[in-house]
């Protein structure tokens, strides 16, 4: 059995997600974006990945340099999604595999 708490817990980060998402919808659906704002926003989901996922590169792991060295090759073929997919896979399994 799930506990409320939890479920209550997700809902409103989902909710908040989701606010989040619309919200730049919402406040800019008026406005015209210059070229440079339209780029520093559709660049911000990648700079906030790397931010997340960088730190976990520098261990010297060779199961982290290994997946980091797919995820790379991901990145300069495939869109956005299968990259984190293949992201999130590789080093899922390297590690398994390497400890």
């Amino acid at each position: 059995m799930l506990d409320p708490l939890y479920v209550a817990a997700i809902a409103c980060m989902a909710t908040v997600t989701y606010l989040t998402r619309i919200g730049g919808y919402v406040f800019l659906r008026n406005r015209t974006l210059s070229p440079r704002l339209r780029t520093v926003l559709e660049n911000a989901p990648g700079c906030v990945l790397i931010t997340v996922i960088a730190p976990d590169f520098v261990t010297g792991r060779p199961a982290d340099l290994i997946a980091l060295a797919l995820t790379m090759l991901a990145a300069t073929r495939l869109p956005v999604l299968p990259t984190v997919i293949i992201a999130i896979a590789s080093a899922g399994v390297l590690r398994h595999v390497f400890v």
